[in-house]
């Protein structure tokens, strides 16, 4: 008896809907999208190949239509799906209830062409009664939807592969272009600009230790002499100046010395106490982006980590689905929150009614249920420690605590304010003796905690002083006197802006409307596995690539990557999916431009706008078109002509000694410095802010950089000592002559500071013949590898001990060693641990650091996990390695790679390949000529076939990470 097919995304959904639904119902997973635009080249069919729009695999010329293919790796389960469908009774498409969601299951339709009735079942949480509520309550595909993803995947391929080809020829190879990954990366390198432009402050400080008639002591901090406000970080400018230098009295450590002085014996009295109700409300539920934000500040996970721990929770049924622009929570889950609260907290701590959170995010998507514990009732941590465990534990927790502390009391308390006056007994500042020293503390008591019982919101970095404070002031009235027990200075500097994490980019972007948070987990994936980007401890580092390309983009492309302009083609999108606007008429705008412009004819590079302080220019936020009337194509065409690349990959850090500009210029094998005629290796950890002047001085002046240290007796060639960026190592001539010099990297025991001639030449001779095999012959050879120095005798080799035995080992030696039974290539002695770093939240082992042969490693025992740039081995802390070990996790283990293991042809084989071979000239010459007859119809019919399958133009949407784009060389989308 036919049963009816519920499809669903991933094979763990459906593993979970099976059990709800029993053997009444077969369910079967998509395994995400089944078909996409072509990722390559290689992936266009025939049929199309010839067609000027082929590459992008978008026809341009006939309202957009994309080409959809079925990819390898999806074909095998397209079949399967197929076969179910013609057995089943119906087909429910039950995949995710947003735009993605709805294009998945528009695909489905679309490729299997089921027979049977098909009907849309949706539901944002796993449960018993959700998925019955789903089956009985249907509803058709939302075209409108699908037509807004469809809009969005078209948009996103016509900007990555119109842009991207410009990066490769202005800047680098494989560099890629995207809608919301440029613009992430423009953020993050903003910021570092700006701390590049910072210069420090530096100021002092008086503070003093009061004591009360009662022997109650508190610290209160100089805030002003004679009613003028004594300066502190907040003063300063980003230039270091103070920005108005008459309102403030600017403290250096003798001012300030000489204050703490002339308060001796001073008489110090209450000047005025203030005291404020304190309240603070809880925050709403969660969403994508506060998700992401909370639990990389509470559990440092990054973006992508919090996200697919997420999709495991939802999946299993513990929590709602994770991909959510609304904080509202229905009225079950409104009763269930209360109801935990009241028991575990007490009534008192339960506001009379429900709270409601009607809060949208800018460019929100269709409104979901905020992210909250599945089901009717809500289960406690503790109930689900034998269930969850590790990071999906940590997870829930945090969501749990966030829906439960959203229906609880606001937090209450007092905020106490003092104010102590004192005259100073001297001169002191530069002041006259009799001077008022105004001090002040201030201190929030909560008495009430409300929320906080169950959770308390983390905070990004801030300033010193500014985060909220528990301090309880003793009770105090005006007049009273003080005790100044002990007066003493503090010397402060002010600090650059704080570098983006994670969780803070994500907070930004969201703010200015930027991109969709559903997307924002690959996005910050993308710009690290780009090179744009790479992490110092959690902090988000912009490497010279992303500032040659971003600084391409704001002079040649500026649109492209402004902020204002980049939120109105989400609200354009948002327009669409409405059914207030049609996708193809503003695709024509983005990529032709305005009517009038179409075609380029008089087409004129237009100068960059002028950018407001946010970085969004100053024009209305609707799409016209992307250079002033003209679309991206005509654009593309009329600016790649006038961008000088060497501008573009040249980046001022400022003037030498001698006032002559010192430029990093990022080259094809990475970023370097030049001054005059000189150049320098830029380290790979050094960040941008970090490369001064003073640093590229010291770079270019080392003789670590390029020192000559003679020449080779025998050639008459310079020999040369470098530093390179695999590291360093000795070079013979250079490459005039257009041959590849000869080179050798140094032993580790060896410095380019102190190497010598007669060193780099032994180095140079390498691999050495130490001799030849009295027995056999055979040439016997010292050689220095991937896995450390050796010895080889034909396919025979053994390890040798140290680098230095290279130069040293004589025959004898080399004979004696090759004798022996060789060792497993991991046979030795694994190395002592450099440190342990606890226990990983999600295995229970213990994480050690370890130092591997490619360099330092964390590992829990199972999983070993590289540490990655910026990473340093002395400071990585256990939250960092934890979050290493979760991402390798996440990636799931490395492809097999086919070589030594792959067995070999047979001989009879190999004899049929050669016997073909004799006979191809004659018979390819044939089919040549058959071919040439046929070729007419035969193009006919393969375009006919490839309307079929498993090829289709027109439709919707493709995978969130086209991430094969990478490999073929294409650019990714997004």
């Amino acid at each position: 008896m036919a049963k009816p097919l519920v499809i669903v995304e991933s094979p763990a959904k459906a593993k979970t809907i099976a059990r709800f639904l029993g053997d009444a119902y077969l369910v079967e997973s998509s395994i995400g999208h089944i078909r996409d635009l072509p990722r390559s080249a290689a992936e266009v069919p025939a049929a199309y190949k010839g067609e000027s729009w082929a590459r992008l695999g978008v026809d341009v010329d006939n309202d957009f239509k994309p080409l959809y293919v079925i990819s390898r790796e999806k074909q095998e389960q397209v079949r399967k799906l197929r076969s179910l469908v013609g057995q089943s009774s119906e087909v429910y498409l039950a995949t995710d209830e947003d735009r993605e969601g709805e294009s998945i299951a528009w695909h489905l339709l679309e490729v299997l062409a089921p027979q049977v009735p098909v009907k849309r079942m949706v539901f944002h949480e796993i449960t018993r009664q959700a998925i019955e509520h789903a089956i009985a309550n249907p509803r058709d595909l939302d075209r409108r939807l699908v037509d807004a993803q469809e809009a969005r995947r078209v948009l996103d391929r016509l900007y990555g592969y119109e842009i991207s080809p410009v990066l490769w020829k202005k800047v680098m190879q494989g560099l890629s272009a995207g809608r919301v990954q440029s613009v992430f990366t423009r953020i993050v390198v903003e910021r570092e600009r700006e701390r590049m432009r910072f210069r420090s402050a530096a100021w002092w400080s008086v503070s003093a230790t009061f004591g009360t008639a009662a022997d109650e002591q508190f610290d209160a901090q100089l805030l002003a002499l004679d009613g003028r406000s004594v300066a502190d970080g907040g003063d300063f400018g980003p230039d270091g100046q103070l920005r108005d230098p008459g309102s403030a009295v600017l403290l250096d450590e003798q001012s300030a010395g000489s204050l703490v002085t002339a308060l001796e014996g001073a008489e110090l009295k209450v000047a005025s106490v203030d005291d404020k109700p304190y309240r603070r409300s809880p925050a709403a539920p969660f969403i994508t982006s506060t998700l992401q934000q909370e639990a990389g500040r509470k559990l440092r996970f990054s973006a992508q980590r919090a996200m697919q721990v997420a999709q495991r929770l939802y999946e299993q049924g513990y929590i709602t689905y994770m991909r959510t622009d609304s904080t509202t929570l229905s009225q079950t889950a409104l009763d269930a929150a209360r109801e935990q609260a009241r028991t575990l907290y007490g009534e008192s701590n339960v506001p009379k009614a429900p709270r409601t959170y009607d809060r949208r995010v800018k460019n929100a998507q269709e409104a979901h249920e905020a992210i909250r514990p599945a089901g009717e009732r809500f289960r406690a941590p503790s109930e689900l420690a034998r269930e969850l465990h590790g990071d999906e534990l940590r997870m829930y927790e945090l969501v749990w605590q966030r829906t439960v502390a959203s229906q609880m009391n606001d937090a209450t308390g007092v905020t106490a304010r003092l104010r102590i006056d004192g005259a100073t007994t001297g001169e002191a500042a530069g002041l006259p003796a009799g001077t008022v020293a105004t001090f002040g503390a201030s201190g929030t008591v909560i008495t009430a905690p409300g929320y906080l019982l169950v959770y308390r919101e983390g905070e990004d970095e801030v300033e010193d002083g500014q985060r909220e404070q528990d301090v309880r002031l003793p009770q105090l009235a005006v007049g009273d006197r003080l005790d100044a027990r002990d007066v003493f200075t503090e010397d402060h500097s002010t600090k650059p802006p704080a570098r983006y994490t994670e969780a803070s980019l994500v907070r930004r972007v969201e703010e200015l409307g930027v991109g969709r948070p559903s997307t924002y987990a690959s996005m910050l994936q993308t710009i690290q596995d780009r090179g744009y980007v790479w992490k110092k401890g959690s902090a988000l580092v912009p490497s010279f690539t992303a500032f040659a390309v971003v600084g391409l983009l704001e002079q040649h492309f500026p649109s492209l990557v402004d902020y204002g302009f980049t939120a109105s083609m989400e609200d354009d999108l948002d327009e669409i999916a409405s059914g207030n606007e049609e996708s193809v008429p503003w695709l024509q705008r983005f990529y032709f431009g305005e009517p009038s412009s179409v075609g380029g004819a008089d087409v004129v590079p237009v100068a960059a706008p002028a950018a407001a302080p946010d970085g969004a220019l100053d024009h209305e936020p609707h799409l016209v078109g992307v250079d002033g009337n003209h679309g991206l194509k005509d654009a593309v065409l009329a600016h790649l002509a006038t961008i000088d690349a060497r501008e573009v990959n040249s980046i001022p850090i400022g003037a030498g000694a001698d006032g002559e500009q010192i430029v990093v210029r990022v080259g094809r094998y990475g970023p370097y410095l030049q001054h005059g005629e000189e150049r320098a290796s830029i380290p790979e950890d050094l960040a941008p802010d970090e490369v001064t002047v003073a640093r590229a001085e010291e770079l270019l002046a080392a003789p670590a950089g390029n020192r000559e240290l003679g020449s080779d007796p025998e050639t008459g060639l310079p020999v040369v000592a470098r530093a390179g960026r695999f590291g360093p190592y000795v070079q013979l001539g250079d490459t005039d002559g257009g041959e590849k010099p000869r080179t050798a990297s140094l032993f580790k025991s060896m410095s380019l500071d102190a190497i010598t001639l007669e060193q780099a030449l032994e180095l140079l001779k390498l691999p050495r013949t130490v001799g030849a095999d009295p027995a056999t012959g055979e040439e016997i050879v010292a050689r220095n590898g991937r896995y450390g120095p050796y010895v080889q005798r034909g396919s025979d080799s053994r390890s040798l001990d140290s680098e230095d035995q290279l130069l040293e080992i004589g025959l004898d030696e080399a004979l004696a060693l090759l004798a022996q039974p060789k060792q497993r290539r991991f046979g030795r002695a694994a190395a002592a641990p450099l440190r342990e770093l606890g226990a990983d939240p999600v295995s229970g082992g213990t994480i050690v650091l370890r130092e591997g042969r490619f360099g330092p490693y964390v590992t829990d025992g199972t999983v070993n996990a590289s540490l990655r740039r910026g990473d340093d081995a002395e400071s990585i802390t256990p939250e960092r390695a934890a979050e290493l070990l979760a991402d390798k996790r996440a990636a799931g283990p490395a492809p097999a790679k086919r070589g030594r293991g792959a067995k070999k042809a047979p001989a009879k084989k190999a004899a049929a390949k050669k016997t073909a071979a004799k006979k191809a000239p004659a018979k390819k010459a044939a089919a040549k000529k058959a071919a040439a007859k046929k070729a007419p119809a035969k193009k006919a019919a393969v375009k006919k076939a490839a309307a079929r399958s498993p090829v289709k133009r027109g439709g919707t949407a493709g995978d969130r990470a086209a991430g094969a784009a990478a490999s073929s060389g294409t650019p990714e989308p997004g």
